[in-house]
């Protein structure tokens, strides 16, 4: 595709001054006048040009981060944009395989005694554990879709559960405030409970495999207002983090190897992981803060593992995939952070260029529950008690859209490996699917009788998972 530079005296009125940047906003080249005609299609060809890409790979196109699916005459005409100036184009690379919606629910597995409330597939996506209100950890077969292991031995409700990133070892946290390491092989506890917390647990992120492999070490937050960094080689707390003067309510282990800790005191603390040093403290908000998300998320969560499901032979070669893929996903943009909180707003933060808070997310109408970055990091989506699901921009923090449909609080969301599918799971008992082209719901999934607890999309994409007040764990497939 040609650019005009040197025609200058032709009539340019067919042609509109563009400047295209990546999402952090850097130029990519210097604004150039493009023909009227011109479509994402043309647009894609010029970026894999100019960033001279030997595998052409796909671009989507924003204007104000609303998606360019027209030529640019088109859009201008509907719009009604003015062109004194350069009009700035985003470019976003996208994943270059596509998941399919999920759209029937292929088991119902019946098990747990109560109420399941977490969910997590594997990194690999092979394995599915669920813990539940019965004290029990169940780990399924996904093949087969039956129980492959049920775990004994926590004293109470099963809060939470965490994969390690290199898919070696499972743990989960309880109500009454003990740790327990599976081995997913044998379903068999490694050893005792890990115990120290004094109070339930509400959070479980392990130290990511790029920085550690095999894994070892993953970090708890309880509501007794600290958070515990256990070795499960020693089966040892070795430090805990103190400062929270409230209850810890989430707790995220980042790329860059700091600890980030929510409370109900209103702050998230940022910590090295050392010798437990606080480094920085976030305030802004004016209630709990409940839910916090990383930018970085689904890499970390994954590891090595990617979406084609090839397996590793050493630790070591897990530790330089897992960090050629984290570098890759995080490229020259600060390692990002979103915190969501019972004062019904969020925050984006860049931890460690400023204390202060980049922008204030504001929108729902109720307290928000849940903050998920999509996969590539270009979308953030919230869930709230106000019924809705809202999206937002990864970079920035501008609001996008808001997903109605629900008719009860969004407990939970999950986002397809593509991210170009969102999840969501409510207390009116059903999941959808929303279509973040679109904007519009892609699909909606009755089944559960109660309400929907947790969700979790497998990271290859295949399946995904839902569990309830009802007892029972449903699988859904595309």
């Amino acid at each position: 595709m040609e650019v005009v530079e040197g025609e200058e005296q032709r009539e340019t009125s067919n042609k509109v001054m563009c400047l295209l940047t990546d999402p952090e906003g850097t130029p990519l080249g210097v604004p150039m006048y493009l023909p009227q005609i011109a479509g994402p299609q043309q647009l894609q060809q010029m970026v894999n040009q100019l960033l001279n890409n030997e595998e052409k790979l796909p671009y989507s196109f924003y204007i104000s981060d609303k998606e360019l699916v027209v030529p640019l005459g088109t859009y201008l005409e509907k719009n009604k944009v003015s062109v004194e100036k350069a009009l700035s184009i985003v470019y976003q690379p996208q994943a270059v395989f596509r998941i399919r919606p999920v759209n029937r629910c292929s088991a119902t597995i019946s098990g747990h005694t109560e109420a399941v409330l977490s969910v997590a597939f594997s990194p690999d996506g092979r394995h599915l554990a669920s813990g539940s209100g019965d004290t029990t950890v169940r780990i399924w077969d996904l093949n087969t879709q039956t129980p492959l292991f049920t775990c004994t031995g926590h004293k109470n409700w099963v809060l939470c559960i965490a994969w390690s990133p290199d898919g070696k070892h499972l743990v989960s946290g309880s109500k009454a405030g003990e740790l327990l390491c599976w081995d997913p092989e044998t379903g068999k506890p490694l050893g005792n409970p890990l115990t120290g917390h004094k109070k339930w647990i509400t959070g479980i992120s392990w130290e990511p495999a790029h920085l550690n492999a095999p894994c070892r070490r993953f970090v708890s937050a309880s509501k007794d207002g600290d958070a515990r960094i256990w070795d499960i080689v020693t089966k040892k707390c070795v430090i805990c983090l103190s400062g929270h003067t409230l209850a810890i309510t989430c707790v995220k282990w980042g790329g860059d190897g700091v600890i980030y800790t929510g409370s109900q005191d209103c702050t998230i603390k940022v910590w090295e992981t050392s010798q437990g040093k606080l480094i920085r403290e976030l305030k802004g908000h004016g209630h709990w803060v409940n839910s916090l998300a990383l930018s970085t998320e689904y890499v970390l969560r994954t590891g090595a593992f990617d979406h084609t499901g090839k397996q590793y032979s050493s630790p070591e070669e897990m530790k330089k995939v897992a960090l050629e893929r984290y570098n890759k996903m995080k490229g020259n943009a600060p390692e990002r952070l979103v915190s969501g909180s019972d004062d019904f707003t969020m925050f984006l933060w860049e931890p460690f260029v400023s204390k202060h808070p980049k922008t204030r997310m504001t929108g729902h109408q109720q307290l928000v529950n849940h903050v998920y970055f999509s996969p590539d990091g270009q979308w953030v989506a919230s869930a709230s008690f106000d019924k809705s699901v809202k999206l937002w921009n990864g970079a920035t923090g501008k609001f996008v859209a808001a997903f109605r449909g629900h008719v009860g609080p969004v407990y939970q969301i999950s986002w397809s490996a593509d991210s170009r599918l969102l999840l969501s799971g409510s207390k009116d008992s059903t999941l959808k699917v929303w279509d973040i082209r679109t904007q519009k719901l892609k699909q909606d999934l009755p089944g559960h009788e109660d309400e929907v607890y947790a969700v979790d999309w497998s990271p290859d994409g295949e399946k995904v998972a839902s569990g309830g007040k009802d007892r029972v764990l449903k699988l859904w497939m595309g």
